[in-house]
C-alpha cells in the first residue's frame, strides 16, 4: 500500500478530484432549493423522505471536499478497478451522512413543535444546542475522531482486510461514521440557525475542511468549541443568533392567531 500519512487537496487523483466537481454541483442545487424556501424553518413542511434527500444533498455539498483527499488515498491503496472502488467508498461515506438525516429530521421536528407550543423556550433550546456543541468540541472523543480523519493511514490499513463485493461501501461507511463522530455537533447547529441557512452551510463547511486538512486543525476545533460556548451565553441577549428557532416560534404564533 502506497499512501501518504496525511490527506491533502494537492495530491488528489483525477477521479477523486471529480468529487470536488460533484460538490460544486450540489452547492448550486442546494442554493437553488434554498431560494425557494426563504423564511421557512423547522422541517420546512417536508416529509421524512424529502427531508432526508435534501439533507443528503447538503452533506454532499459540505462534506465531499473534506473527504476527497481520503478517498484519493483509498483509491491509491487498491490495485484494481480503482475508479469503481472509489465510487463504492464515496457512496458508503455519503450513505452514513444520509442516514444521519433521519435523526436530524426527528430532532428538528421535535424542536420546532416544542418551540411552537412554548415560544419562550426558543432561547433555552438555543443555549442548550450551542453549549452542547461547544462542550463536545473540547472532548477527547471529538479529538479522537478528528485525529482519525486527519491521519487516516491506520484506518486505510484496516480497510485492506475487508473482503466481499461491498468492502468499499463498508470502508466508506466506516470512515463516514468517524466523520459523523467528528462533526455531528456542528451539524446540530442547523437546528438553531435553520436547516437551509446557506451562510451557515458555508461557514460550517469551511470549519470542517479546515479542521481536517489545515495543519492547525485540532487547535481550530478547540477555538470553535470556545466560540460555541460564547454563543451559548450571547444568545441570551441576542436572540437573533438563533434565527431558526425564533422564526419558528413567530411563524407558529402567526398561524395560531
Amino acid at each position: 500500500m502506497t499512501t501518504s500519512a496525511a490527506p491533502s487537496l494537492r495530491r488528489l487523483t483525477p477521479q477523486a478530484a471529480v468529487l470536488l466537481l460533484v460538490a460544486a454541483v450540489a452547492w448550486l442545487v442546494t442554493a437553488g432549493r434554498a431560494g425557494t424556501m426563504v423564511g421557512m424553518t423547522g422541517t420546512m413542511g417536508l416529509s421524512l423522505p424529502a427531508f432526508v434527500g435534501m439533507w443528503g444533498l447538503m452533506m454532499a455539498a459540505m462534506m465531499l471536499p473534506s473527504v476527497a483527499p481520503v478517498a484519493s488515498m483509498y483509491q491509491r491503496s487498491v490495485r484494481s478497478y480503482r475508479a469503481l472502488r472509489l465510487g463504492g467508498f464515496t457512496g458508503g461515506y455519503l450513505l452514513a451522512w444520509v442516514g444521519a438525516g433521519i435523526p436530524a429530521f426527528l430532532l428538528t421536528a421535535f424542536v420546532a413543535r416544542l418551540v411552537g407550543d412554548h415560544p419562550g423556550w426558543a432561547t433555552a433550546v438555543a443555549v442548550a444546542v450551542f453549549a452542547a456543541c461547544g462542550v463536545y468540541q473540547l472532548t477527547p472523543l471529538k479529538s479522537r475522531c478528528l485525529k482519525h480523519c486527519r491521519s487516516p493511514l491506520s484506518l486505510l490499513l484496516h480497510y485492506g482486510a475487508y473482503r466481499g463485493r461491498l468492502r468499499d461501501v463498508r470502508a466508506g461507511t466506516h470512515h463516514g461514521a468517524y466523520c459523523l463522530g467528528c462533526c455531528w455537533s456542528l451539524m446540530a447547529l442547523f437546528v438553531v440557525v435553520g436547516v437551509m441557512n446557506l451562510a451557515a452551510m458555508v461557514v460550517l463547511a469551511a470549519v470542517v475542511l479546515a479542521e481536517k486538512l489545515w495543519v492547525r486543525g485540532e487547535v481550530l476545533a478547540r477555538v470553535v468549541g470556545v466560540a460555541a460556548l460564547v454563543l451559548a451565553v450571547a444568545v441570551l441577549w441576542v436572540p437573533a443568533l438563533a434565527p431558526g428557532l425564533h422564526s419558528t416560534s413567530q411563524m407558529m404564533a402567526m398561524a395560531g392567531s
